[in-house]
């Protein structure tokens, strides 16, 4: 009898074994269906409807980046998909909790109408709602205008313009760069500080490398600035070995924000819900600094009076030179200018740009980062492609779709 029951238990085992199995197979081996489905869902966030499901599954397997394509053509792709992988990247603590903002739209519109993505870090452009929708204008003090667009509920794909940043924000045409000079970019990171944040952030959101993986103890210190102690703690061995190895490479090319600020009043507004960023244009005058230089790059001089001292927004890219030669900088570019626009383009010409925005995808996508030598020779031809085809991001999600509709 108990013989009898240890096999009878042998045998549901080995049975719910073999259906473990036959769960594993065909999850592995997706029908055109499945396929659809995946691509749609992964895209969009949402289920795919029947009909959708009907009308593709039978051309996926020849012509699954149209199935991509037209899946990205959900209202949920922008308001969703795209809404909430761009709002971390416009607040330090990498929440997805915050409100539509210039950057968040500028990010989606820019990806719905196929523009070469790096203008994201120099171009003169904004996005805003259609004011044909009775939408609260765009203020440089207030993000009201974008809040009513998202908690009104309207479609991405069809209420965002694009326009120059420069017409619709106030600030001069070479005073704009983009995603780094929107106003939700400079609450965040133009706010107090020394507006290396925006340097810092900008970096880690779209060439993927923090401070510490660009770290380079080996570069010239003549640009670091004077608010930086060379013996902190009264120790000099803490500079030399880890502070100098992140400031030699961000205080050059930080340098391209020295004329900006974000103002607003701490007594009234502690949180800077009102602010505005604040531009020193050409003839302008900081009380503090005597010079164009607004009064930030100037503070704590103290720490060690030897240090630099900004005169201007001319930026030098150092990391040309030493380890950081691998993020791939642009031979066609000359590695220095001035401000913030042609520092960012320094940026967004470069290989970690483009690898930075295919992994991106991949993970939001796929759902994981590349887990494999298979992944990352994925991510290799993404790359390539993304790079052929002229920086377009849709492509980039189209591509990731596909490779991963069988997951």
């Amino acid at each position: 009898m108990q013989d009898d029951y240890h096999k009878n238990i042998h045998w549901l085992s080995l049975g719910a074994l073999a259906v473990l199995l036959w769960f594993a197979a065909t999850a592995s081996e997706a029908g055109p269906r499945d396929q659809v489905k995946r691509i749609h869902d992964r895209l969009t966030g949402v289920s795919a409807s029947d009909t959708f499901i009907n009308i593709w599954a039978p051309q996926v397997s020849s012509d699954a980046q149209r199935v991509a394509m037209e899946a990205m053509k959900d209202p949920a792709f922008y308001n969703v998909t795209l809404k909430n992988m761009a709002t971390p990247w416009t607040n330090r603590d990498f929440t997805v909790f915050e409100p539509l903002n210039d950057y968040t739209a500028t990010f989606i519109g820019l990806v719905r109408d196929n523009a070469d993505f790096r203008e994201a870090l120099y171009a003169d452009v904004i996005y805003i709602g259609d004011q044909a929708l009775g939408l609260t204008p765009y203020s440089s003090s207030s993000n009201a205008h974008y809040e009513a667009l998202e908690n009104q509920g309207h479609n991405l794909q069809t209420a965002l313009l694009r326009r120059p940043q420069s017409a619709v924000t106030g600030l001069s045409a070479n005073a704009t760069a983009g995603l780094m000079t929107t106003r939700a970019a400079a609450r965040a990171f133009f706010i107090d500080g020394t507006n290396r944040a925006n340097f810092r952030y900008t970096l880690l959101n779209h060439l993927c490398n923090d401070m510490e993986q660009v770290k380079d103890t080996t570069l010239p210190a003549d640009r670091i600035r004077q608010d930086i102690p060379r013996s902190p703690g009264g120790d000099s061995r803490i500079y030399l070995n880890n502070c100098i190895g992140c400031h030699t490479g961000m205080d050059p090319l930080a340098q391209a924000f020295a004329y900006y600020d974000y103002v607003y009043d701490a007594d009234t507004d502690e949180e800077g819900e009102r602010g505005r960023i604040d531009y020193n244009g050409a003839g302008d005058v900081d009380p503090e600094t005597g010079i164009r230089v607004k009064a930030k790059y100037h503070i704590n001089a103290n720490n060690f009076k030897p240090g630099f001292v900004t005169p201007d927004d001319a930026w030098v890219n150092y990391w040309r030179q030493g380890r950081n030669r691998r993020l791939g900088w642009d031979s066609n570019l000359p590695g220095s200018g001035r401000g913030a626009g042609s520092m960012g383009r320094e940026l967004a010409h470069s290989d970690a740009f483009a690898q930075c925005q295919v992994k991106k995808v991949f993970r939001n996508v796929c759902l994981r980062p590349p887990a494999n030598q298979v992944d990352r020779d994925q991510v290799a031809v993404m790359v390539s492609s993304f790079e052929t085809s002229g920086y377009r991001l849709k492509q980039v999600f189209a591509d990731a779709a596909v490779y991963c509709m069988g997951d």
